[in-house]
């Protein structure tokens, strides 16, 4: 008998069904991103735990499932450059995705930009901090206009008459989008401008010029720069050229009177990540701006500037560690593969419990980086010495272990890692990023010679940090004395190697002084103590995986 229409359609439903869907995770979001045993102990240990409360309403902020989608959505709509309007006027405009100004508006509010600069309360520098690495589980973008508006203020204080007019907009908690006079602003965002095509880093071959006018410390700046970020950014700090030397300038994009300043935006770059915010070539003809600083003084105006964005970046890095661990621990928690639970094999644990130790020695030295700088912002002249050093060390290596870190996570998810659906992939090209902006590697190690020979105090302060923790760990001890053996070197070839021990160093004193003895144990026996592969999961078989594991994740413990 011939089967009828609904009789072939049922008998599909009962035998040919292929989508039921077994063996997968659910969604993540809704989470609690400021749920880190490491970070909540670090805030409090650096001053602010006063905080506490507010960073654990922002970490669930960050992890609900629409701030999420914000995070999406902003970096699959990414910006577009409109350099005319429909009757051909010039007016060098970017526009974002609504997800974009979301999370702008949101960020602002929380006191991710400048705001820490207006707090007087101690510890204030730290909470900013630690709501990056909280709010870093979002969108990585949106990120680099509000470090640049903290980072603008202690430069622009510099020239305390431009401070007066522009600080209280900058450290203000109002987002508000959009190319108007600053004054007329209830709130503003800052930029930087120091890269040029043909030097890079090497800022001090500039060819951006600076011609005085007859009023004075006004400017007009003639150039064209290679990698501007946020370009909708109200006012910008920029280096050129003035009779004296390269010197610093504020541009801002309208004038006071209204009138748009020349910024024309030549191009977008098209990015690895990164991709939700834009970075562009602006080029500068006849451009109004203001001198920061004395003429010819530019480099050492802006440093203060530059050392706030190198503790971002440190920030930043580990903030996507910690984002990418909780991914893979949530995967392993609910995938199953040769009759167990990922979390539950052995050999995924230890890679798991590898990533753990990483995260929380990156997270710690961040938050001690923050307490310094806070202190240093206070007049405490010791930290001001560590944080110089430290910074720079710990720009290096933190963001150097970002990408093999979140490859290593994303191979946790296996093959549903490397699909966009994910979002594993952008958090992968985002992790580069962070090592490159605000000088490579390989600036960052020169610099760090540069500390140790232009200022004995920066050794020192290194060196009493480490001894905080001498007898606690033979294998720290040992590391410590090497590193004094390396500085005795003192050669560029070797600046990475030195720099690497710097940060190992520091962050094995730190989880000793500060970390369980599961943690800190494994830190020495691995990265100071020679038991340890050339990739994650490579832990000695006696480690203390599960209490490694109960405090990272403690659903996975």
């Amino acid at each position: 008998m011939a089967l009828t229409l609904a009789d072939e359609q049922q008998g599909a439903g009962t035998h040919g069904a292929t989508h039921d869907v077994t063996n997968q995770p659910p969604p993540l979001s809704p989470y609690d991103a400021s749920d880190d045993t490491a970070l909540l102990e670090g805030l409090r240990r650096e001053g602010a735990g006063w905080a506490e409360e507010e960073l654990r309403r922002l970490g669930r902020l960050a992890g609900s499932a629409q701030v999420q989608e914000w995070s999406d959505r902003a970096n699959r709509h990414e910006p577009e450059l409109r350099t005319h309007d429909r009757y051909g006027h010039r007016i060098d405009e970017v526009e974002f995705h609504p997800s974009w100004h979301h999370l702008m508006r949101t960020a602002v509010a929380e006191g991710l930009a400048a705001a820490p600069w207006a707090d007087e309360r101690p510890g204030a520098h730290v909470v900013r901090t630690a709501g990056g690495l909280v709010w870093g589980h979002t969108d990585a973008g949106h990120g680099c206009p509000t470090s640049m508006t903290y980072a603008a203020v202690p430069a622009l204080r510099r020239q305390p008459e431009l401070a007066k007019v522009y600080e209280p907009l900058l450290t203000s908690r109002e987002y508000e989008p959009g190319l108007r006079a600053p004054a007329g602003k209830r709130g503003l965002l800052a930029g930087m401008g120091m890269t040029e095509k043909q030097g890079g880093s090497d800022v001090r071959t500039n060819t951006t010029t600076a011609a005085p006018t007859a009023e004075p410390g006004v400017y007009t700046l003639h150039g064209h720069k290679w990698f501007t970020s946020a370009p909708m950014c109200d006012v910008f700090l920029v280096l050129a050229q003035a009779p004296d030397g390269l010197s610093c300038f504020l541009v801002p994009r309208v004038l006071p009177d209204g009138t748009r300043n020349t910024f024309r935006i030549q191009r977008l770059k098209e990015k690895l990540g990164n991709r939700s915010n834009a970075s562009s070539e602006p080029e500068f003809d006849g451009t109004v701006a203001w001198l920061v600083g004395p003429e010819g003084q530019g480099v050492k105006t802006i440093i203060e500037m530059v050392n706030c964005t190198r503790l971002d970046c440190v920030m930043m890095s580990a903030a996507l560690m910690r984002k990418t661990l909780v991914e893979a621990g949530h995967h392993a928690r609910h995938r199953s593969a040769f009759g167990a639970r990922l979390v539950d094999q052995p050999l995924m644990r230890n890679v798991l419990a590898d990533l753990a130790l990483e995260s929380e020695a990156a997270t710690t030295l961040t938050l001690r980086l923050a307490g310094a700088a806070d202190r240093a912002v206070r007049g405490d002249a010791g930290e001001a010495a560590f944080r110089r050093i430290a910074t720079a060390v710990g720009k290096y290596w933190v963001t150097k272990r970002g990408p093999a870190f979140t490859a290593e996570a994303l191979e946790c998810l296996g093959g549903n890692g490397y699909v966009e659906d994910s979002g594993m992939p952008r958090h992968y090209r985002e992790a580069p990023l962070l090592s490159i902006w605000e000088g490579s590697g390989n600036v960052n190690a020169l610099d760090v010679l540069r500390a140790l020979g232009r200022d004995t105090a920066t050794t020192q302060a290194l060196f009493d940090e480490l001894a905080l923790t001498r007898g606690a760990d033979a294998r720290l001890d040992a590391a410590v004395a090497g590193l004094k053996d390396q500085l005795a070197e003192g050669s560029q070839a070797g600046a990475r190697r030195l720099v690497e021990r710097m940060a190992l160093t520091l962050q094995g004193s730190l989880l000793v002084r500060h970390a369980p003895p599961a943690v800190s144990d494994a830190f020495c026996a691995t990265r100071l103590g020679g038991d340890w592969g050339y990739s994650f999961g490579t832990l000695p078989v006696d480690a203390g995986v599960d209490a490694i594991l109960g405090r990272a994740l403690p659903d996975a413990g």
